[in-house]
């Protein structure tokens, strides 16, 4: 069993697809499959049942089956966090015991919708972490466009400060880079004990958010080894080079990027790659065109002729 999420985490947890069949039933037969394919990319962990993972469409038994499967394989190689959002408090407990129960490494969750105020965010997750009880890591996921809950640095350093198994922000706030900033502003002041910090967004600015102190990625990208080597080139010093990899990935990095259009075209880039036996998302979903498909050869075909 890989150790329990520290604040100290870094490098590149890779967001994991869901293999389903095309009939729209999972594919837990896929499973290690998928999961090989990761590990052989070289990130240094995995989360499960996020919002790539398309957990909003399985059933709790489905979500179960998909954990246990999926923490019996990849769980003593490398960390595993599982997503547990949830509307309801008790179920959060449940989810969120099973999970570290079968060997996650911590849970990730999203505030409810409705939170208006830095006060409605504190006491929601004094709430959960009243209800889950200690000795859990915890991951905020910090995605306004899904929650509609915006996370001000004065919010998230009080939190910190109360919450001493909240040991990692999932940052994908856009614009994020001024939070950011500020957050490890704090930090440095002592203010508050220093979090782990993994952008997510597809690592559409995975580059600009290393310089302003981000650990790394916590993102789906259908290329999880190149942003293995971006944060290995600049971890070691070589910006330039980091960024020069990135930029040849980053129109398909943009392309994928897509709000309901970008799923189903990293699922397919993931069949062609071998980590998928089948590229299907679980309806309702967008289903690719002769036109979508066609955009992708032009995509992987130009990488190809890079020399990438």
């Amino acid at each position: 069993m890989a150790s329990k999420l520290s604040e100290n985490a870094k490098g590149v947890y890779v967001i994991s697809a869901t293999p389903f069949l095309p009939d729209g039933s999972l594919d837990l037969d896929g499973t290690e499959q998928l999961l090989d394919f990761y590990i052989g990319c070289g990130v240094t962990g995995m989360t499960i049942l996020g919002v790539m993972g398309e957990a909003n469409k399985m059933t709790e038994t489905e979500a179960a089956e998909f954990t246990s499967r999926a923490l019996r394989h990849a769980g003593e190689k490398l960390p595993v966090i599982v997503g547990v959002t949830h509307s309801a408090l008790t179920a959060l407990r449940e989810l969120s015991h099973a999970a570290m129960d079968l060997g996650a490494a911590g849970v990730m969750l999203q505030p409810i919708t409705g939170l208006k105020s830095d006060d409605a965010v504190f006491r929601y997750f004094e709430q959960v972490f009243e209800t889950i009880g200690p000795g859990i890591p915890v991951v905020y996921q910090d995605f306004p466009q899904a929650s509609a809950v915006h996370l001000s640095p004065s919010a998230w350093s009080r939190m910190v400060r109360a919450f001493p198994d909240l040991v990692m922000l999932k940052h994908e706030s856009c614009p994020g880079l001024p939070k950011l900033t500020k957050i490890r502003e704090m930090e440095r002041q002592g203010l508050q004990r220093r979090v782990s910090i993994l952008i997510g967004n597809n690592g559409l600015y995975f580059p600009q958010e290393l310089h302003r102190g981000a650990d790394g990625a916590m993102t789906g990208f259908a290329f999880p080894d190149v942003l293995v080597q971006v944060y290995r080139h600049y971890s070691e010093g070589r910006a330039d080079e980091a960024e020069d990899l990135f930029d040849r990935y980053l129109p398909l990095i943009r392309h994928e990027q897509q709000i309901g259009f970008g799923l189903p075209v990293r699922k397919e880039i993931l069949r062609r790659r071998g980590a998928l036996r089948h590229a299907a998302a679980r309806e309702p979903a967008y289903g690719l065109t002769g036109a979508d498909t066609a955009e992708i050869d032009r995509f992987l075909n130009r990488l190809e002729r890079s020399g990438q």
